[in-house]
């Protein structure tokens, strides 16, 4: 068994790129999936719905059994489900013959669920691990879900190219290499022990907290701002701006994710340097502008500029939450990273809904139709538009909750300081 806690890390960088696997594969297989079995959109949406819905319930379900069984047996069960849900959705036109959205369906449970509680696992094995930058730590953690999810589009992408379409179920089968890696990764490495339960802070004292609603209500609005950008972005240049999907995959998704990792980078190498709040403050007022960009952009590469920027501004919102959240309350436990998990989840589920019922009414509006007629625009395009700008709110609204936090974050240093200086000056006194 492998001793130090570096090699921990480095299962937990992994496990990142499980769960990128786990959410970004499907919907690169949409087109495949939708012309060699004839699924309809309705149905494909339903399996992204899947994805985030049994997330959702893993965060839930699993929280206060990884506090009393411990990280690693979970940490193989969530790796080897991920395998196993994977294998599913490949063979399941082997499996379930005609019924093949059957078999879809229960691959994708499958998987969804392990994605769940890697997310429940990740962030509370590397926060007990003993260290002093435990923010900076959390923030290169969460870098590895952009870095894997570039590795996934643009890998998967260039398979789908070159092996063509109908070989998709072999692609799936190729990216089994990473959660049977990961299984192997936590089975060896050693684990920080998680709070015990008798010095551990009771969940309902922490959950009726004011700083533990604000970190909730700003990682509910991170997820929501970086998934609307991640999944409409692709739709946007094709429909929109009129590009290829290839190239509105590889610009949009992936130049996304690229500035989205190097934000949350940066932040790992130089973040003791750092104001953690003002930046996801400034984040948050900077996601609203972008997007008020990209609705209202005559030019392609404005919007993709305005795409990169949003990542890079978003990058610290999630992983900031979480890092703000245990230095608040360093002995909840795993529940409290559960509940926040299932705050983001919900963030990424029901931002792009809305963006989507917006985008598909907006043209229903008589002063946005006549706005339609007058630029030339389609009802598709003025759809988009009108969903990102509607979308603006939730950035906007983030950023007043962020205030909030950084005055009682201000006042907690400053009550820090104000103690600090009596003791000194007692233990002066004393001398």
């Amino acid at each position: 068994m492998l001793k130090s806690y570096k090699s921990t890390t480095y299962a937990c960088y992994l496990g990142n790129f499980t769960q990128a696997l786990i959410i970004n594969l499907t919907p690169i297989l949409f087109i495949p999936l939708r012309e060699l079995f004839g699924l309809t959109l309705t149905e494909l949406s339903i399996l992204t719905l899947i994805n985030f819905v049994a997330q959702i319930g893993s965060d839930i379900a699993f929280s206060g059994l990884i506090d009393k069984y411990g990280f690693r047996i979970f940490a193989e069960i969530g790796s080897a489900l991920a395998a196993v849900g994977l294998v599913v959705f490949a063979l399941a036109p082997v499996i379930f013959g005609d019924a093949v959205y059957v078999g879809l369906i229960i691959g994708t449970l499958i998987f969804s669920v392990a994605g769940g509680l890697l997310e429940v696992l990740l962030s509370p094995i590397v926060n007990a691990i003993p260290t002093d930058a435990k923010d900076k730590a959390m923030s290169v953690l969460h870098s590895f879900y952009a870095w894997g999810q570039v590795v996934v589009v643009v890998v998967t992408t260039l398979l789908v190219y070159f092996m063509d379409a109908k070989n998709w179920q072999y692609i799936v089968l190729i990216w089994l290499a990473l959660p049977i890696a990961t299984f192997v990764m936590f089975a060896i490495v050693p684990f920080a022990p998680p709070v015990q339960e008798s010095q551990r802070s009771k969940f309902s004292s922490v959950f009726k907290s004011p700083m533990f609603i604000l970190c909730l209500l700003v990682i509910l609005a991170g997820g929501a701002t970086e998934q609307i950008i991640a999944q409409w972005s692709s739709a946007f240049l094709e429909v929109g701006m009129g590009l290829p999907k290839i190239w509105g995959d590889m610009i949009g998704v992936v130049g996304f994710a690229v500035t989205f990792g190097i934000g949350r980078l940066i932040y790992g190498k130089f973040g003791d340097k750092l104001n953690l709040e003002r930046l996801m403050l400034i984040g948050l007022v900077a996601s609203a502008i972008c997007y008020a960009v990209i609705a209202f952009s005559p030019s392609s590469v404005l919007t993709i500029i305005a795409f990169m920027a949003v990542g890079f501004a978003v990058s610290l919102l999630w992983p900031g939450a979480l890092s703000i959240a245990s230095s608040s309350f360093p002995l909840a436990g795993s529940a409290m990273f559960a509940i926040l998990a299932m705050g983001g989840d919900i963030g990424c589920s029901s931002g792009p809904l809305l963006t989507g019922i917006v985008s598909d009414n907006a043209a229903n509006i008589g002063f946005v139709r006549d706005i339609m007629l007058k630029y030339s625009l389609t009802a598709e395009e003025i759809g988009m538009r009108a969903g990102i700008l509607v979308a603006a709110i939730i950035p906007l609204l983030g950023s007043v909750v962020m205030c909030f936090i950084c005055v009682k974050r201000a006042k907690e240093k400053k009550a820090r300081s104000a103690v600090n200086i009596e003791d000194f000056e007692q233990n002066s006194d004393k001398n």
